[in-house]
């Protein structure tokens, strides 16, 4: 909890809670109990929070405004939290009954002027019979008068505080079956079981790919520190498909291949559309040598199964009364393979039935450029990012585009809300109007972004912010960081005439930007750099670093980059 690692955890799993958590590190019951309290708007804006916090700290004195008051106070380090403490103020400095403390709690809450100076009289003539002085009675009313405009109901808070203690206990404790458990809660909301798989990753829980074999409808756990997918959270199979599925796995063992699989079940209950999204999610691999063949296959099984099902059903039967349907052959010999599919097409097929990248990610593919542009990863972004008294600060990201909403702006012009992956974490950024008609013909889905901006906490929100400035393409960022183009030569490959086609390559490529060209020479006792005029300054682009990778003596291309501001990876903001 201290570590505010509460992803999942009841009513403390907001960014905004997580900082708040950071920064009064709690250390017993009373102080999460504290937490639900104070994560509300009134505290949070009125300064309550960090006259709370900085008191605990020590880094402010723990005053009572009566020694009477310092056991009711004392929990929160002498600052007015719950209604409750309002009501034992009234009973123990101003002889209140229950009930007429309930009143005065019901009172405040309404604000009217003149109930509240019914009630001021009240109190403070009970204070002065009970030796408090005048003044002070009324000073304190005014205390409770102020902060009972934000104080919340304790044993509500307790409730919540109880179950958010029991929930992060499990979640210490035992966190493959707590995080399998909360994602078999969610699993039809895909947001969310992206989150949590995110979790599972972070938390270094290995999560494993639906299995036809293996896996139950809902998330369950493997090994030691292994949860098994949930074939439930596949999207376009139904519950009633998977449950007929595990139930035929259970009665008569593991399917053998998707042929096996598809005379054993009823395909009234499976068509070809959730067959065909279990093979793309990858529920299907045991059953076949790749998804590409299991997919060829498919029609086929189908067509077998269907029909043994139609002999079954005319009862066909030769003079002996042998089924005829027995003399089918259980699968078609030879069997079909083909070459697996590409990585856009596989991972493609994960994202569209899962919602999410499970083998794999389209920026893993950039993870080298962008590793060289110095981008920070969106988790370490989300842990450590906003501050609220770090003030703003620039930094660059990049990620997958997942998602895009814009809608019209307060003052004119579109602002657009775009859910960034990278594969460590998801981010939701808001580019307003004027950066958006900018840069509005890059941002659409699946494209692959770098994103400049200015980095703050939102105040409001209580959560990260960031301001975005620049949009680029990956491509159009190679092109505007890079500063200079590395073309590494082996020495030993290297024959006459071989510099020829390297010249007429970059000449295609010349432009008056800021890439310089360098050569690495790398010959048998010997290593020279070598610079380029200025006259021979490029356009880094993929097309060119592909062509120059190719040509003979090239022995690897990379670009080199101005620094760019990026976040420390361990640090904690």
């Amino acid at each position: 909890l201290k570590r505010y690692r509460t992803t999942a955890v009841f009513q403390l799993e907001s960014s905004g809670m997580k900082d708040l958590i950071r920064r009064l590190q709690p250390d017993c019951f009373e102080d999460i109990v504290a937490l639900v309290a104070l994560f509300r708007p009134g505290p949070l804006q009125s300064g309550m929070v960090d006259d709370f916090i900085d008191r605990k700290h020590g880094r402010a004195r723990i005053e009572y405004p009566h020694p009477a008051l310092a056991t009711i106070l004392k929990p929160t380090y002498g600052v007015i939290l719950y209604q409750e403490q309002v009501m034992q103020i009234a009973q123990v400095l101003a002889g209140y009954t229950l009930g007429g403390a309930d009143l005065l709690r019901r009172a405040m809450g309404k604000k009217k002027a003149e109930e509240m100076a019914k009630q001021r009289e009240i109190f403070v003539k009970g204070s002065v019979e009970r030796a408090v002085e005048p003044e002070t009675a009324s000073y304190i009313f005014d205390l409770m008068e102020k902060f009972a405009g934000y104080g919340f109901n304790k044993s509500h808070s307790a409730a919540y505080a109880l179950v958010s203690y029991q929930t992060a206990w499990l979640k210490a404790h035992h966190p493959a079956a707590f995080m399998a458990a909360v994602l078999s809660s969610d699993m039809d909301k895909t947001e969310k079981v992206v989150i949590f798989i995110e979790e599972c990753r972070r938390m270094e829980l290995r999560l494993t790919p639906p299995d036809i074999n293996q896996s139950e409808y809902r998330f369950t756990v493997g090994g030691a520190g292994e949860i098994r997918y949930g074939l439930g959270a596949i999207k376009g199979v139904g519950e009633a498909a998977i449950e007929h599925l595990v139930a035929e796995r259970r009665r008569a063992g593991p399917y053998r291949d998707v042929f096996d699989l598809c005379q054993r079940v009823d395909l009234h209950k499976l068509n070809r559309r959730v067959l065909d999204a279990l093979i793309r999610s990858g529920a299907f691999d045991a059953l076949g040598p790749n998804r590409a063949t299991l997919a060829e296959r498919l029609p086929a099984a189908l067509q077998l199964a269907e029909q043994r099902s139609r002999n079954d059903s005319a009862g066909q039967n030769d003079l002996f009364g042998l089924a005829v349907a027995e003399k089918t052959p259980a699968q078609p010999t030879p069997a079909v393979e083909i070459a697996e599919w590409n990585e856009e097409q596989r991972l493609g097929g994960e994202k569209e039935t899962l919602g999410v990248y499970l083998t794999g990610h389209p920026i893993h593919r950039m993870a080298a450029e962008l590793a060289a542009l110095n981008v920070t990863p969106l988790r370490v972004l989300i842990e450590n990012g906003g501050s609220r008294r770090g003030g703003n600060r620039s930094v660059l990201i990049a990620g997958l585009v997942v998602s895009v909403r814009a809608r019209n702006a307060n003052r004119g012009g579109r602002i657009a809300f775009v859910m960034l992956d990278d594969a460590s974490s998801r981010l939701e950024i808001r580019i307003f109007p004027e950066v958006y008609e900018r840069y509005r013909s890059l941002i659409e889905e699946d494209a692959i972004l770098v994103v400049q901006g200015a980095l703050g906490w939102d105040e409001f929100n209580q959560t990260t912010r960031l301001n975005v400035e620049r949009v680029l393409s990956l491509e159009g960022a190679q092109a505007e960081y890079a500063r200079r183009l590395i073309i590494q030569l082996d020495g030993e490959r290297l024959q006459p005439g071989m510099l020829q086609p390297l010249a007429s390559l970059l000449n295609e490529f010349r432009s008056d930007g800021r890439c310089a060209v360098w050569a690495d020479y790398v010959g048998s006792g010997a290593r020279a750099e070598l610079a380029f005029g200025p006259n021979w300054r490029v356009r880094p682009e993929a097309a060119l670093l592909d062509q120059l990778r190719k040509l003979p003596g090239v022995e690897a291309v990379r670009l080199g980059y101005e620094a760019q501001p990026s976040m420390e990876r361990n640090s904690l903001a």
